[in-house]
């Protein structure tokens, strides 16, 4: 899920139902356990309305971003959906 908001554009939950595959319950739990695991997130208003507005990576901590995106076609492979 951190690749794809740090790769998609202006990523939110619809762009990343859309990306995945996944219902939305699921995208919403993926993102705000991912700050449980060191991943941090801020959610970007985007002002028209209080959800409108879209993700940011801000630091991927214990992970290696760079590691990451050299096996994202794998990853996203993995879990079902094309990067």
């Amino acid at each position: 899920m951190a690749l794809l908001v740090e790769n998609l554009e202006r990523p939110n939950v619809p762009k990343l139902i859309e990306k995945t595959g996944w219902p939305r319950r699921t995208i919403q739990d993926v993102l705000k356990a991912l700050p449980g695991i060191g991943i941090e997130l801020m959610f970007v208003q985007d002002g028209r309305r209080h959800n409108d507005g879209y993700y940011q990576l801000s630091d991927w901590g214990p992970f290696d971003s760079q590691w990451v995106m050299e096996r994202e076609k794998d990853i996203a492979s993995s879990l079902g959906f094309r990067a």
